[in-house]
């Protein structure tokens, strides 16, 4: 991995897609400690000094910690992804998007369109309800200062707030989509690495100084070694896929003779990727965000209190597990369509050697897709416990840096953008045939 990024530094192209998305990256951590008008910030960093992320965390991980200190980029880049993530969904649903889907690059473009606008949208969402949330004191329960945050509460105020919040989001995207055309790699995907991967040395430094074995560096020296076990063993399953060989036959058209290939079709053990994780965290946040903002006394209040608040309850791991498990499967079944597959195959000729065409084929693939999506729902729910498990063991659940969430994005994007330096350096390195 070294020895490509060096490569790429020495050809000047790949030197200059590097050196732009590099600097992107530093413009958009710039803008996440950009402070917001409006808000009190001597109350939101005594807040935050003693603040479990809990309730926020997902979106507190995705803005790069911008979240719960309220900067002009304290929505990240959460809301496109909730639109993209639902974009996909509606493409199963309802019609015209599946057409858009099929028309190809014209049709991409049309979604991500639609991708955009209903960003703005749930960026107008999300950013009212989490000033609303601040300016009640909900955003820090049990701070002090919490109602403090939001001094002027009055609607010219929190609109103006709301806006700069916006525009933040939409910018944000726009720095994504520039990292994707002139730089190198999916740019939403390099702002999330980025979001995440610069919280690392904050986390590693909070570890070693609530640590108590060695002065702390006990402690810090065995994260390090569950962090190293941890992406190796994500590597490993995330590059693992079984690929499903396909022969296609032979046709003549006029004296020329086409077709005789033979290809696979790669169906990874962890198809769904981080979206399983992403669809569980955030539908467990639902009961603890009602129980705060109605800051209700009753049995049920209670209960959740005692089970869903904290990670560290049995309840709530086993209940976190088996929406992870769910998910991974509801998704694989909604993004891979073994009978579209299928169709295609059979219409351009092709087939799996022992396996007829047409509908055998689609159960073949049925089967193997639900054989193999076991291990990588399961995995994926292993992973996302470590954060939970290093609560119970060291007291850390916010500050844990390998798992979860993180580790799966981190590796995942690191993983797709030294493919992508490799795949370009080996276009600029091919001499063909002929020298």
């Amino acid at each position: 991995m070294l020895s490509a990024f060096a490569r790429a530094f020495q050809t000047p192209d790949l030197r200059k897609k590097l050196l732009f998305t590099l600097g992107i990256m530093v413009l958009f951590r710039l803008g996440a400690h950009i402070p917001m008008p409006g808000i009190n910030f001597e109350a939101v960093h005594a807040c935050v000094k003693g603040q479990n992320e809990g309730l926020f965390g997902l979106v507190n991980l995705f803005s790069g910690n911008a979240l719960l200190q309220l900067t002009i980029f304290a929505l990240g880049i959460m809301p496109y992804i909730t639109a993209s993530i639902i974009l996909q969904l509606l493409t199963v649903v309802i019609p015209r998007l599946e057409a858009l889907k099929k028309e190809g690059q014209s049709g991409q473009a049309k979604i991500t369109q639609y991708t955009r606008y209903l960003t703005i949208a749930l960026a107008v969402l999300q950013g009212t309800g989490i000033l609303a949330t601040a300016s009640s004191g909900a955003l820090f329960s049990g701070c002090p200062q919490g109602g403090n945050i939001v001094p002027d509460t009055s609607i010219f105020r929190i609109a103006t707030m709301v806006i700069i919040m916006t525009a933040g989001t939409t910018v944000i995207m726009w720095l994504g989509e520039l990292i994707t055309d002139r730089g190198i790699g999916n740019g939403m995907s390099i702002l999330i690495f980025t979001s995440i991967a610069a919280g690392f040395p904050g986390s590693m430094w909070a570890i070693k100084g609530s640590g108590k074995l060695l002065d702390g560096w006990g402690e810090f020296a065995a994260v390090i070694l569950v962090g190293i076990i941890v992406v190796c063993l994500v590597i490993f399953v995330e590059q693992a896929q079984r690929r499903i060989p396909v022969q296609y036959a032979k046709r003549m058209i006029g004296r020329r003779a086409f077709g005789g290939t033979s290809t696979y079709i790669p169906l990874k053990v962890n198809q769904a990727g981080v979206i399983p994780v992403i669809f569980a965290s955030s539908l467990l946040y639902i009961p603890a965000l009602v129980v705060q903002l109605t800051n209700s006394q009753a049995g049920w209040a209670i209960w959740i209190k005692n089970h869903f608040i904290k990670g560290d309850h049995p309840v709530y791991m086993a209940t976190y597990f088996v929406l992870i498990v769910f998910f991974a499967f509801f998704y694989v079944a909604i993004s891979f369509n073994p009978e579209e597959v299928a169709d295609n195959m059979k219409k351009y000729g092709g087939f799996i050697p022992g396996i007829r065409a047409g509908r055998p084929t689609a159960e073949y693939l049925n089967y193997v897709l639900t054989r193999i999506t076991w291990p990588g729902s399961l995995y994926l729910g292993l992973i996302a416990l470590i954060p939970m498990v290093a609560l119970v063991a060291f007291g850390q659940q916010t500050n844990f840096p390998f798992g979860g969430t993180s580790v799966l994005i981190v590796v995942g994007v690191g993983l797709e953008t030294v493919k992508q330096i490799e795949s370009q350096l080996q276009q600029r390195n091919y001499e063909g045939f002929l020298r």
